[in-house]
C-alpha cells in the first residue's frame, strides 16, 4: 500500500512537470524571425525599359534597269563603295547591247543619207520651177497649165518627202539614245556612298529586268555617322517615354556582342502605327544614335563598326530623376503579413488588401483614374522594440524604380528597419 501511494505521487510530480515545463516553454517560445532591410537616401530613377533592333538610318536598293547574264561583279559584303559611276559595282555582257547601238547608229546615218537625197531632188525640182516661170513669164503659150502643175507640186511632194525624212532622223535618234542608255545601264554603279549590306547577285547569273526591277545590292549608307534602335515599347508606358523626349533624355542600351559597352541615343520619333501581338499593343520608337567625327583622310572600316545591323538592343528610357531622396526598399512594399502577425489596430490594412473583389461589375473611367492615383498610397511595416508584432506605417510614393521607391510622406527615418520578409523555418 506504502508503495502504490509512493508510486502515484512521483506520477503526479511527473506530470505537474511536464506541463510546467510545457507552459513555459509555450511562452518563451520565439515569434517569426523577420528579414529587415533599413530605410537610406540615395538616388531613385523611374526607367522604362524595351527591347529594339538596330537598323541602318537608311538602306539604298540598287537594281538593274537592263536583262542579261552578270559578267562580273566587283564588290563583296561588309565593302565600303563610294558614289562614282568610274567604278561599277557589277557589269552585265554588253555584248547585244552594243549591237542594238550599232544597229541604231546605222539606221541613224541611213536616214541621215536619205534627208539628204530628198534635199537634192528638192533642190533640183526647185530650179526647174524657177525656169519655168521665168518662161511663163516671157510667153505664157509656150508653157501648158499641165506641166506647171506638175513642176509645182512635185516642189511640193518633195518638201513633204524632207519633213517625213528629218522626223525619221528625230526617231532614229531617239532610238539610239535609248539602246545607249540600255548600254550605260550594264554599268551597275553605287547612287550613293556606304557599306554593302546584302548581295544577291553572282557572276554568271541572268538579271531579267523585263516585269519587275530586280534587287543586286543593299547599301546602307551612314553607317560610321549615326544608326537607329528600332524599340517595340508596351503602349502602358508609351506615355512616358514622351514625358523622356519632352525632356530631351537620352536613352541608353547595351548589345549582347559587347555587354560592358553601354550606348546612349536620342529619342528621334515616337510613331503611331501600333502593332498589336497577342493583345499586347506596342509603338514603335526610334532612337538615333550618332558616332564622333573621324579625322579628315581616315575611312571606318566595316570590322570597326559596333553597332552592326540586325543587333538587340535592351534599352532603359529614363523618365525623371532625383538625387539624395529618402527611399524605401522596394521588396518593403510587396511584404504582406498575415492577420496574426499585426497589431490588432493595424488590422484593417491586411483587410483592405485581401478583401473580395466584386464580381460582375465595370469600374467607371473616373473610378479607374482614381484607383491608379491611389497607387502611391501604401503601407510598409516595421517591428516595434521587441514586440511579436508587427506596426504598420502608411507611406506616400514618388518616384519608384526596381530597387527603390521615393518617400513623400510617412514617418520614417533613415536607417530605420522595414520588415521584408520571414525567416523559413529550420
Amino acid at each position: 500500500m506504502r508503495y502504490w501511494i509512493i508510486g502515484l505521487v512521483v506520477v503526479v510530480l511527473l506530470v505537474g512537470g511536464t506541463s510546467l515545463a510545457y507552459q513555459q516553454g509555450w511562452v518563451q517560445r520565439p515569434g517569426p524571425k523577420y528579414l529587415t532591410l533599413a530605410v537610406s537616401r540615395g538616388r531613385v530613377e523611374t526607367m522604362v525599359n524595351s527591347t529594339g533592333t538596330v537598323k541602318p538610318v537608311r538602306t539604298v536598293s540598287v537594281g538593274a534597269f537592263t536583262s542579261g547574264p552578270i559578267s562580273t561583279v566587283n564588290v563583296d559584303f561588309t565593302d565600303y563603295v563610294e558614289a562614282d559611276d568610274s567604278k561599277p559595282l557589277a557589269l552585265i555582257d554588253t555584248r547585244l547591247l552594243q549591237a542594238a547601238v550599232d544597229r541604231d547608229r546605222a539606221y541613224l546615218k541611213t536616214q541621215e543619207a536619205e534627208l539628204e537625197r530628198v534635199e537634192a531632188i528638192l533642190k533640183q525640182s526647185e530650179n526647174d520651177l524657177a525656169r519655168v516661170n521665168l518662161v511663163v513669164a516671157k510667153n505664157p503659150e509656150y508653157v501648158s497649165g499641165t506641166e506647171m502643175d506638175e513642176r509645182f507640186f512635185k516642189v511640193k511632194t518633195l518638201k513633204a518627202q524632207r519633213a517625213l525624212a528629218n522626223a525619221s532622223i528625230d526617231q532614229a535618234k531617239a532610238t539610239l539614245t535609248n539602246s545607249t542608255a540600255q548600254l550605260g545601264y550594264a554599268r551597275i554603279t553605287a547612287p550613293e556612298a556606304g557599306f554593302i549590306i546584302e548581295r544577291k547577285v553572282d557572276r554568271g547569273q541572268t538579271v531579267a529586268a523585263t516585269f519587275q526591277t530586280p534587287e543586286l545590292f543593299t547599301i546602307a549608307p551612314e553607317m560610321d555617322k549615326r544608326m537607329h534602335v528600332y524599340a517595340a515599347v508596351d503602349e502602358a508606358d508609351i506615355g512616358m517615354v514622351h514625358a523622356a523626349q519632352d525632356k530631351k533624355k537620352k536613352a541608353k542600351f547595351t548589345v549582347d556582342a559587347y555587354p560592358n559597352d553601354l550606348f546612349e541615343g536620342e529619342v528621334k520619333q515616337i510613331r503611331s502605327n501600333s502593332t498589336t501581338t497577342q493583345n499586347v499593343v506596342t509603338y514603335p520608337v526610334i532612337i538615333e544614335v550618332t558616332f564622333p567625327p573621324l579625322p579628315k583622310g581616315v575611312k571606318v572600316r566595316y570590322e570597326d563598326l559596333k553597332l552592326k545591323p540586325g543587333m538587340t538592343a535592351n534599352i532603359s528610357f529614363p523618365v525623371d530623376v532625383k538625387e539624395d531622396v529618402l527611399r524605401v526598399p522596394s521588396i518593403a512594399l510587396r511584404f504582406q503579413p498575415t492577420a496574426a502577425q499585426v497589431r490588432p489596430e493595424d488590422k484593417h490594412y491586411i483587410e483592405a488588401i485581401t478583401a473580395p473583389v466584386e464580381t460582375g461589375t465595370r469600374r467607371s473611367a473616373g473610378e479607374k483614374a482614381a484607383a491608379s492615383k491611389s497607387r502611391t498610397k501604401r503601407v510598409v511595416w516595421v517591428q516595434q522594440d521587441n514586440d511579436k508584432l508587427l506596426r504598420a506605417i502608411p507611406v506616400t510614393l514618388g518616384l519608384t524604380e526596381t530597387q527603390f521607391a521615393e518617400i513623400v510622406e510617412g514617418e520614417l527615418t533613415e536607417g530605420q528597419k522595414l520588415v521584408i520578409g520571414t525567416e523559413a523555418a529550420k
